[in-house]
């Protein structure tokens, strides 16, 4: 349990703000205590819940295996698209995926953009062992998500929800801008340390700079990026990525209640740990049928291409093994969304070539093409964008299949029936995680 302290708010400039914004008062912030770098106590229970999903996720690291390495990608889509939801910032899968290529579009898929960014700088950078993680580390990741922001923690006091423009009114207000660095170096110590659970200490670093809310924009996206860090330095994942965060998008009422049970006197940190174990049991349960649809898909659309090709007349029937129309089949799970230059230079092909190869997916049904004012833009591969869409609908339900429970927040369900297939529905048990 931290302390609270009493600060005076009395706005600068109350230009524009309402009647009650503008008055002056006091309010409480909340000081949390440091975490040194071991772990605490829990409950048999909550230490039950976070090594039953310490062994999900290693199981589902190993089931994915190689696979992990073109499927990172679409998962990181899948969980940026889910945390940018929990802070409304609407997108879908396809939107992101062309922005991403294009380095285009609107202000909203590019803000998702940065945050696929940066959570794979988080395991590409931060997940060496070796190292120390430090505040210039964290400060760094942040700025990637929010690049308009002047890079830094934050100068001033913030706070988090409430119906106004005014601490006073605030639903939780974080610990004063002086506390900040004390409290970053405490915290980046604990992320480095690697001993015990990693569910537990994903759990902590993700409740801890959530409290403390260092920067004035992009905490949230940040704080879920760093879960990734810990599970990879800890060696807990491999070859994957386990988007949690969206299934925190299904129920951002029970998430925020997770949080301030966190920072409750006494804190409530078994209740805390026990949901994030849970929801990172649904979220591996779901990488790794996202997964094996991806595998059985790319299966179906190799028969859809052979099967155009003999209608077609063209021969062989079956192409050759590095034929650039099966080198572009081979990589649509990592890169769904293309241009003929883009194709020429990933495959060092000649751009005719590699357009060539694009047009006769699209007309084998394989690629869309995507248009803007007539003029073609870009082929994306409908049928794997799908599959992230369904995944992340999935994880926001709880895990189970989306048919018949639809979820509060998110792109819409494609229609998988334009696909060539659809999906098939599974069973899971109607209790989602209780964050």
């Amino acid at each position: 349990m931290g302390e609270y302290v009493e600060r005076l708010w009395h706005p600068d400039d109350a230009g524009g703000l309402g009647r009650k914004d503008r008055m002056p008062g006091r309010y409480l912030a909340y000081v949390p205590n440091e975490l040194g770098d071991r772990l605490p106590t829990l409950g048999a229970e909550a230490q039950g819940a976070a090594e039953d999903a310490l062994t999900v996720l290693a199981r589902a690291d190993e089931r994915i295996g190689s696979r992990g390495r073109y499927l990172n990608h679409l998962l990181i889509r899948s969980e940026s698209i889910s945390s940018s939801w929990i802070e409304g910032n609407r997108v879908s899968p396809k939107r992101l995926a062309i922005a991403e290529l294009l380095n285009q579009g609107p202000r909203q898929a590019l803000d998702v953009v940065a945050n696929v960014r940066a959570t794979e700088a988080a395991i590409a950078e931060l997940a060496d062992r070796e190292r120390a993680i430090t505040t210039d580390d964290i400060v760094d990741l942040q700025h990637v998500i929010e690049q308009r922001l002047t890079r830094g923690l934050r100068q001033e006091q913030n706070w988090v929800g409430g119906p106004g423009w005014s601490p006073l009114r605030a639903a939780f207000v974080p610990p004063p801008e002086n506390e900040v660095p004390r409290l970053m170096d405490d915290l980046t110590r604990f992320v480095t340390e690697t001993a015990g659970n990693p569910v537990v200490r994903a759990a902590i670093v993700h409740a801890q700079f959530e409290t403390i809310h260092p920067f004035i924009d992009g905490n949230g996206r940040t704080g879920r990026a760093l879960i990734h860090t810990v599970l990879r330095r800890a060696d807990a994942l491999r070859n994957t990525l386990i988007p949690i965060s969206t299934v925190f998008a299904g129920d951002t009422d029970s998430y925020i209640a997770g949080l301030n049970g966190y920072r409750a006197d006494p804190p409530l940190l078994d209740e805390w740990v026990t949901g994030f174990a849970q929801a990172a049991e649904i979220a591996a349960g779901n990488a790794v049928r996202l997964s094996d649809d991806i595998a059985a898909l790319d299966e179906q659309v190799r028969e859809v291409l052979v099967t155009y090709r003999r209608d077609s007349g063209l021969s062989p029937a079956v192409p050759r093994r590095d034929a650039v129309v099966l080198r572009i089949l081979d990589t649509l799970a990592s890169d769904p969304v293309l241009t003929a230059e883009s194709v020429s230079t990933r495959l060092e092909v000649s751009p005719a070539a590699a357009h060539r190869a694009l047009t006769e997916l699209a007309e084998a049904g394989i690629l869309g093409r995507t248009k803007e004012k007539g003029r073609l833009v870009c082929w994306t591969a409908d049928r794997h964008l799908a599959l992230v869409t369904l995944t992340e609908r999935s994880n926001r339900v709880g895990g189970g299949d989306t048919k018949d429970r639809k979820p509060t927040l998110g792109p819409a369900l494609p229609d998988m029936s334009k696909y060539g297939g659809g999906r098939p529905s599974h069973t899971t048990p109607p209790d989602g995680p209780q964050m």
